[in-house]
């Protein structure tokens, strides 16, 4: 009898459960049946620590999928204060919890010196450490009717030498990119998926799945069509509900990815 194909992996990003901790992110991921975590290096010091990061992988029974490394404007000074520094501590980090994938952000504009090193210190840092660095779209930030160019060499993946990319559903919709047709360009370079959606504002919403425009539903058949074998990260905001609203979100994603991907009852 033929087994069935391998599913994606369906994972809690701590970001989800945001102002609530990482540690509340493992028993929630834990709780509503999730198969993993990915880890959002931020400022509570349990994400930036192997150790206090593998008590949770024992204690919940779920393992570290990917670390997200702190390259956001709010996270520019944890860390450390330089950028390679902290992908390199962010790969460290990986291979110290068991984890084969680093999600990065491409460079602000005004980080002249570490956008022309990007691409090559990216291909570099794969090839000498086997950790998969991933690179996520991102989207022209909008001044009136404005697009301003904020990231370097460009917020969108597809046209450059990148060979593992995340597609971050919000910023596409963000970006007035249709999701769908970034996964199909990008073949198999697409390696890690931020499952969200998004109305197309300049805001970037990180709505549960279903609740956007985005063509969600068609982007998780696409990956199951086309064999796709990383992960499938639940990255939403939960902010401005209470913590009953955040469960609801999270059980009504997890149900989403699965029903979608073929898993259900999984």
């Amino acid at each position: 009898m033929t087994s069935a194909p391998a599913r994606p992996r369906v994972a809690l990003s701590t970001s989800s459960v945001y102002p609530a901790k990482v540690a509340d992110a493992f028993r929630i991921a834990a709780e509503l049946g999730y198969d993993g975590v990915e880890v959002m290096v931020y400022t509570d010091p349990v994400s930036q620590d192997a150790a206090a990061l593998d008590a949770l992988v024992q204690r919940h029974g779920i393992p570290v999928v990917s670390i997200h490394a702190p390259t956001l404007l709010l996270t520019q000074r944890v860390m450390h204060a330089e950028p390679w520094p902290k992908i390199d501590l962010s790969i460290e980090l990986a291979r110290a919890v068991g984890c084969e994938t680093v999600v990065v952000h491409p460079p602000f504009r005004w980080q002249r010196v570490y956008a022309r090193e990007f691409v090559e210190g990216v291909a570099v840092r794969e090839h000498e450490t086997g950790i998969t660095i991933a690179v996520e779209n991102m989207y022209p930030w909008r001044a009136g009717q404005r697009l301003v160019q904020a990231y370097l060499p460009h917020w969108d993946p597809v046209e450059q030498p990148y060979d593992h990319v995340t597609l971050d559903l919000s910023h596409a919709a963000t970006a007035l990119e249709d999701s769908l047709e970034m996964a199909q360009a990008l073949g198999d370079r697409l390696h890690h998926v931020h499952l969200t959606d998004g109305l197309g504002s300049a805001l970037d919403e990180h709505l549960v799945p279903g609740r956007g425009s985005q063509p969600v539903k068609e982007l998780l058949e696409h990956l199951t069509a086309t064999g796709f074998t990383g992960d499938v990260v639940v990255e939403v905001s939960t902010r401005k509900g209470d913590a009953r609203q955040r469960l609801v979100d999270l059980a009504e994603s997890l149900d989403f990815a699965r029903r979608h991907l073929g898993r259900q009852g999984a």
